[in-house]
């Protein structure tokens, strides 16, 4: 007799919250017809410690493996099979010794660019992320070694604007369901990009973001890394217009609010270049320089941050006197945190008919945009922190119960 103790449960809750419990567990045996049963719980039993096999019938409808877990058992289960794979994959809880999960190598990052596009409201956020995007896409002469230049635009809002910036009238299929699509799948470029929708206007693909505000609790956390990643394995540039809230479960102590944020902190803690787009004036550059510290503190390298002003005046020597006003007010609030010049985009009265009829501005209007964002995604090295999306560990400290205790 081998000392094996069985815990039936009746739903995938139930398991998560037996894995997130005190107890440790050895194995997990999942039903791929069980309600839940998708990349999620089975990267949740990996990081307790717990090994992911997945019962199946006689032909898998699912790549379990490829989706994380360990081994597929089929049925009919023999007791020598089940004691076979146990023997070979678990490891009793009597002798189990702490797991740390290893970090994805570079070489396996997701190898696209990405350019994050974020600020307050009203800054011009996606007018601004669209013409990176067309700058990217017309830009013939910046190709990089694939077979095409991709290019493509992911609306991360949670109160998306670029279905109807782009006029598309219906959202479907949009970034839903390109998360809930990596559930229970990896798909190929080819599914990927079919999810996006082609800008003629612009020369990109776009991604419609959430229908209404409140779907960000439909898109779970690591389905969402995972179509991320994705995402930047089928394009060679992607530009987010995310949101500038970066709250997490650190600051705010509620999980909620980080899986809110999800977009947000992950396209910015990830990105080649993030964007930050501000409004000249008192309060715009107050709201400015709290997103900035917001940056920092979660992890961003301030030289991967491009501050762009809107509004700015016309005069030359009022921007110059703008420019240093706003880099001495930035320094002394983070004196270890340099910003790098921003760049000074004056009002122009004639963008809303082009942003009316969904088609490209003038590059009079938004060059000096594009031309620094180009400059600086040619001079600064890839992000090496990636690793497809994938969460790095964290280290608990000595007398203390993790994050989420």
């Amino acid at each position: 007799m081998l000392p094996i103790e069985f815990i039936r449960c009746v739903s995938v809750d139930e398991v998560r919250s037996r894995l997130l419990s005190t107890r440790r567990h050895s194995a997990l045996l999942l039903g791929e017809d069980c309600v839940g049963a998708d990349r999620d719980i089975i990267e949740t039993a990996r990081d307790a410690g717990c090994v992911p096999m997945v019962v199946t019938e006689t032909t898998a409808r699912k790549d379990w493996v490829h989706l994380g877990a360990r081994c597929t058992l089929v049925q009919p289960i023999q007791p020598e099979q089940l004691l076979a794979a146990l023997r070979d994959h678990a490891i009793g809880v009597d002798r189990r010794t702490p797991s740390i999960p290893t970090e994805v190598a570079v070489g396996q990052c997701a190898a696209g660019r990405l350019i994050t596009v974020l600020g307050p409201g009203g800054t011009g956020t996606s007018t601004t992320a669209m013409a990176i995007a067309s700058h990217f896409a017309s830009d013939v002469t910046k190709k990089r070694d694939s077979l095409d230049n991709r290019v493509a635009l992911l609306d991360a809002s949670l109160n998306g604007d670029q279905a109807l910036l782009h006029d598309l009238g219906d959202v479907v299929p949009g970034l839903q369901e390109l998360v809930d699509l990596h559930r229970t799948a990896n798909p190929s470029i080819g599914d990927i990009r079919n999810h996006f929708w082609f800008a003629p206007r612009h020369g990109y693909d776009v991604l419609p973001g959430l229908r209404r505000h409140r779907d960000w609790s439909t898109l779970r956390r690591r389905s969402t890394l995972a179509a991320l990643g994705s995402i930047l394995n089928a394009y060679d540039i992607l530009v987010a217009d995310a949101d500038s809230d970066l709250e997490g479960e650190e600051q705010t102590g509620s999980i909620d609010i980080e899986d809110r944020n999800l977009l947000a902190r992950e396209l910015a803690k990830n990105a080649d270049l993030v964007v930050l787009t501000a409004r000249a004036g008192i309060s715009g550059l107050r709201r400015s320089l709290q997103t900035f510290r917001d940056l920092v503190e979660l992890g961003v390298h301030t030289e991967r941050v491009l501050l762009i002003v809107i509004g700015a005046p016309r005069s030359t020597r009022q921007r110059s006197e703008l420019t240093r006003s706003i880099l001495r007010l930035f320094t002394e609030a983070l004196p270890s945190h340099s910003l790098r010049t921003p760049v000074m985009v004056p009002i122009r009265r004639d963008l809303e008919p082009f942003v009316h009829d969904g088609t490209v501005p003038p590059r009079a209007a938004l060059g000096a945009i594009c031309a620094a964002v180009s400059e600086l995604v040619n001079l600064i090295e890839p992000s090496q922190n990636r690793g497809n999306f994938q969460p790095s560990p964290v280290a608990i400290v000595p007398g203390h119960l993790g994050r989420t205790a």
